[in-house]
């Protein structure tokens, strides 16, 4: 007779190679002073996109310049 489906499944140990050991690495670079203005702009802010009524509307006013 089979076992139910939730009784748990014994533990396997794993092949020789296959596990592996992880190494964290901090990646990260840390703005000492929000105020320092000779510090390069890492991410420069985008501008806000245009609302999809205004694309639109943009759209119209070319089609009718166009004719």
């Amino acid at each position: 007779m089979t076992r139910p489906s939730s009784s748990p499944r014994p533990e396997r140990t794993p092949r020789p190679g296959v596990t592996w050991e992880a190494r964290l690495t901090s990646t990260e670079l840390v703005a000492h002073d929000p105020d320092d203005t000779s510090a390069p702009d890492l991410n420069p802010p985008q501008p806000p996109r245009e609302n999809r009524a205004t694309r639109r509307a943009k759209q119209r006013a070319a089609r009718r310049k166009q004719r």
